[in-house]
């Protein structure tokens, strides 16, 4: 059964159970969407990547979470907490929060309405420090919904990855801690 971590006027943010890879596959996982994740992904990958937020859930009590729309009941993205943990980073381990959403959704500010409870739990319920947010220069919307939540741009924690092609690299960090964000509400 799922818990729910929030929910805003539009949206319960809730965790992922077991068979929500194939949700996950049919309304996220768009060549539009995911052009700056690394692509679209099998639906393989998702099921081990739910499996790895799942025991994270479980072991830290943080990870990913299913936005549900309240009006329609539907999945329309996923935002949360994880931990940063490509082995290029100069901060492995660190809090990582990150969001999509499905492309009908676009430009609706779920996003936004997501990631503030999101915060809101990084800092109280989970007790980061800090969080950070990883993107690259040319996903606008994502480095300028960072800026819109508070975050710093932390060029010293920009790294390369040749994982992604050359227009999303390198990949660019911004950081938010719990002072800045307390000192922001």
């Amino acid at each position: 059964m799922a818990d729910i971590i929030a929910e805003t006027d539009r949206l319960v943010l809730r965790t992922i159970e077991e068979g929500d890879a194939a949700l996950q596959y049919r309304l996220l996982n768009t060549p539009s969407v995911m052009a700056r994740l690394g692509g679209v992904k099998e639906l393989h990958e998702i099921e081990a990547k739910h499996a790895r937020g799942m025991a994270l859930y479980a072991r830290e009590g943080f990870s990913f979470l299913f936005m549900i729309e309240k009006a329609s009941g539907e999945m329309v993205g996923h935002c949360g907490i994880k931990r940063v943990d490509n082995p290029l980073a100069p901060n492995q381990g660190d809090h990582e929060i990150g969001w999509l959403v499905r492309e009908d959704r676009w430009r609706r500010g779920y996003a936004e309405e997501a990631m503030r409870p999101v915060l809101d739990w990084a800092f109280t319920r989970v007790g980061a420090p800090h969080v950070v947010a990883l993107t690259s220069e040319a996903n606008v919307g994502s480095w300028k919904l960072m800026q819109k939540l508070g975050m710093v741009r932390r060029k010293d924690l920009d790294f390369e990855d040749p994982a992604f092609p050359p227009q999303d690299n390198p990949t660019i960090q911004y950081s938010l801690t719990k002072d800045q964000w307390e000192s922001a509400q």
